[in-house]
């Protein structure tokens, strides 16, 4: 099943108009703009284009395709912006984001330990298979989970 020329260019305009969000997000956090407002808006612009993408993907019938070398630099770079935004930001902001991302942190007083996990499997949305009579197939849990010994710095 090929994608119709319609909604193919629409999912490219949509994902090109967030790498354009995106550049200006950068700029506005070189600029001195408060990092937890723009990080939240990095995230919700990062979520619509992997769901335009996923679009584009879901319709052409392909496999998922392989990321260019510009996309993951890209991709790098506003993670790590984001990292140094939240480095920054405010402690309630920082909760809501790691919310908001299903990131959880769990405090082992007795080792002195924290537990970071998340939950994968919430960013995925849901996908439907359409032979004969559409159903919809919950994605299978993904959980990754680490524990980090606190150390004095």
């Amino acid at each position: 099943m090929n994608l119709s020329p319609a909604p193919a260019t629409a999912a490219q305009t949509i994902i090109n108009e967030c790498d354009a969000k995106l550049e200006r997000y950068r700029a506005a956090l070189d600029a001195g703009a408060d990092p937890a407002v723009v990080t939240g808006w990095i995230a919700q612009t990062q979520t619509e284009r992997a769901r335009a993408e996923a679009e584009l993907d879901a319709n052409a019938g392909n496999s998922p395709r392989r990321m260019s070398r510009a996309e993951i630099s890209g991709l790098v770079t506003a993670l790590g912006d984001i990292a140094a935004a939240l480095r920054d930001a405010d402690p309630a902001d920082k909760a809501e984001v790691y919310r908001q991302l299903g990131l959880r942190f769990t405090y082992q007083p007795e080792t002195q330990t924290v537990r970071a996990s998340v939950d994968l499997s919430a960013h995925r949305g849901v996908m439907v298979c359409v032979r004969g009579a559409t159903r919809t197939i919950a994605p299978p849990l993904m959980t990754i989970a680490k524990t980090l010994k606190l150390i004095q710095v």
